[in-house]
């Protein structure tokens, strides 16, 4: 399914480092220079602070604590492994939605089946969807402050059209009812106005990240491109990351998703969306950036906005800022 999805109402190379004065040990650093291994079966995975790092070709972030990825649901047992051994993976904050995780849910119950009609050997299937020894954090980043945005702007035939559809349970049809509104807002429209009306989803999000015991944290929805990438913009815009490493990060995940893309573009026809929702338009991060800029003043305060405290800022700030760096530019 899409980044911006509808919820309708019904290593060896990584090193141990301790801060002193109180401050959060971070717990899992690169050594310089070195380049970790991409986890085989989960799409468009990183470390978004490395990233960042090398895209400005500074050291301002620690590395190992904020990763990004696709959905991890079918993550090989190697990967599961290096997840929780490797990388030390605490917490996971999943933003997707209801439909999502039915849809993902009944993907899994159709390969149990097929491994059950195959004798085969076939660990993957057979692992749970949670990996034991890290906490799920299941923030529906498309909630319902999201919903109604969306649905204000249908008309009223349009409105029980779809309520009829949802009544009956044909979840995707009613989809397509909204789609074309999805299209004539672009990405840009949807992520900036999905910062005007989920503020409570930001807020929950933050409150995780201020936590220090949330650490390591890996940030996903399915594809780990539009509503993880407004996450992690957010977070690198309070920590004054440059604009153009931010776009470079959000652009990346074009890429990485390659290999998905024709069974990705199949999923988004099927409710009514066109090949603009498969790609990392060149504009997003600067429409973001500038609608922050506009509307709120800075990042800090577009976050105090949707509730976030200054205390929850400035522990993230602490949590990856390297001592000494400016943020919030």
């Amino acid at each position: 399914m899409h980044s911006w999805i509808v919820v309708l109402p019904n290593s060896a190379s990584l090193t141990y480092v301790t801060l002193a004065a109180g401050k959060y040990a971070a717990r899992h650093s690169y050594i310089a220079d070195s380049i970790q291994a991409p986890l085989k079966s989960i799409l468009n995975f990183r470390d978004a602070a490395d990233f960042a790092n090398r895209a400005t070709n500074t050291k301002r972030l620690k590395t190992g604590l904020l990763f990004r990825s696709a959905r991890p649901d079918e993550a090989s047992t190697r990967d599961r492994e290096r997840l929780l051994k490797e990388y030390g993976l605490k917490s996971i904050i999943d933003l997707r939605t209801k439909t999502e995780h039915i849809e993902q849910a009944q993907k899994r119950d159709a390969n149990i089946k097929a491994s059950a009609a195959i004798p085969q050997t076939n660990d993957e299937v057979s692992q749970p969807l949670k990996m034991p020894g890290i906490t799920y954090h299941e923030i529906n980043f498309n909630g319902s402050s999201f919903s109604r945005m969306l649905m204000s702007k249908l008309s009223w035939a349009e409105f029980f059209r779809l309520a009829g559809l949802m009544l009956f349970g044909y979840r995707l049809d009613a989809i397509k009812i909204i789609a074309p509104h999805m299209e004539e807002m672009g990405l840009v429209g949807l992520a900036t106005s999905s910062m005007d009306v989920c503020k409570r989803e930001v807020k929950q999000v933050f409150d995780v990240l201020a936590d220090e015991k949330s650490w390591p944290v890996l940030v996903h929805c399915t594809q780990g491109k539009d509503r993880t990438g407004l996450i992690v913009m957010l977070v690198l815009f309070l920590l004054g990351v440059d604009e153009a490493a931010i776009d470079k990060d959000y652009r990346l995940s074009e890429s990485e998703l390659a290999p998905e893309k024709e069974q990705r573009m199949k999923e988004i026809s099927s409710i009514g969306l066109t090949e603009q929702f498969a790609v990392c338009p060149p504009d997003v991060v600067s429409s973001v950036h500038s609608h922050i800029q506009k509307k709120y003043g800075t990042t800090e305060q577009y976050l105090e906005y949707t509730g976030v405290s200054k205390e929850a800022i400035n522990r993230v700030k602490e949590i990856l800022l390297v001592t000494g760096s400016q943020s919030d530019r």
